[in-house]
């Protein structure tokens, strides 16, 4: 028999969910059936399997010493020796970061290529804060993404409470983001809302706008405002009412103004004027504006947090 005491970071998470990362070698149907057959007890008694953890409760796992042998094929956790990260802001709950253009959020389909996760893990675990030894279900995770070639800020979690927070807050659109673009013309109106829907092509990874509503296409909302333009560029806001991929890069577009370095969405011959490497599109600002309680997060509410240095408009619009 072996017992797993709930800590802080396990807590207010199903059981069920919380048993796929604590004792990963057990196959979800199987612990459905130790639940039923009370192998599986939550404080010594009979439990189901949505069961929401607390912080301090004991499970009891009578199963086989197989599911809790470490896996041959995962390796040991092996940090960066020297993560390169450029913090914003920290506190004992969140990281606000600068992710650079080029670099990945999360890891994708290319193996042992450099994420911002990975700096963020590497990070916490140099510092004291995060030992993935003594966690049974919780790894940092970053809130937002970015796409490869987009700089700007990310919010990232150092605990499991903070994390699902900051996640409830994002759904209910409680932090505002806003990024800026250098634009090639002039969006006219100089400032509005675009409206419509997107439907996004996996295989090429790319998305289109649709006109007509259909199971694929998805709602997408882009409030925008020029800022300033020079000769034949114009600095655009944009805050996100939606977050669907690649939005402001297509929806730009579809307004006559592609974004300056786009390959997929902008004009090849303006973009060989500039020879760009990347889109110039940063998320710059990001603002807490919690309608609701907030929890150890309740601190954040009304602040807003700003990049600075951001490469395309030192260029462009110094």
């Amino acid at each position: 028999m072996r017992e797993l005491t709930i800590t802080t970071n396990d807590a207010n998470q199903r059981l069920d969910r919380f048993l796929q990362k604590a004792v990963p070698l057990l196959p979800g149907s199987l612990a459905q059936k130790y639940i039923r057959q009370k192998r599986i007890k939550l404080n010594g008694k009979r439990t189901e399997q949505n069961y929401r953890l607390t912080e301090g409760d004991t499970l009891q796992l009578y199963i086989p010493d197989e599911f809790f042998e470490t896996s041959q094929t995962t390796p040991a956790y092996t940090p960066d020796p020297q993560p390169n990260l450029q913090i914003c802001h920290e506190d004992d709950h969140i990281l606000i970061l600068e992710k650079p253009p080029g670099l990945l959020s999360h890891s994708g389909n290319t193996q042992g290529e450099p994420t911002l996760i990975d700096q963020v893990k590497s990070y916490l675990y140099h510092t004291g804060q995060w030992d993935p030894a003594a966690e049974q279900s919780f790894t940092p995770a970053l809130c937002n993404r970015l796409d490869r070639n987009t700089g700007g800020l990310i919010l990232a979690a150092k605990t499991a409470p903070a994390l699902q927070i900051l996640n409830e807050k994002i759904r209910a659109h409680e932090i505002d983001k806003y990024y800026l673009l250098a634009v090639h013309g002039r969006p006219d109106p100089p400032a509005g809302r675009i409206e419509g829907r997107i439907s996004k092509d996996a295989h090429q990874n790319k998305v289109t706008v649709s006109a007509t509503e259909s199971k694929d296409a998805k709602s997408a909302v882009t409030d925008y405002k020029t800022l300033e333009t020079r000769g034949t560029l114009s600095l655009v806001e944009c805050k996100l009412e939606t977050g669907r991929t690649h939005q402001i890069r297509v929806q730009m577009a579809a307004l006559g103004c592609p974004l300056l370095g786009d390959p997929k969405y902008g004009d090849p011959d303006q973009n060989r004027r500039y020879a760009e490497p990347y889109q110039a599109l940063w998320a710059h600002r990001i603002r807490f504006s919690f309608s609701a309680a907030a929890g150890m997060l309740n601190y954040l509410n009304h602040q807003e947090f700003t990049s600075s240095n951001i490469p395309f408009l030192l260029k462009y619009f110094p």
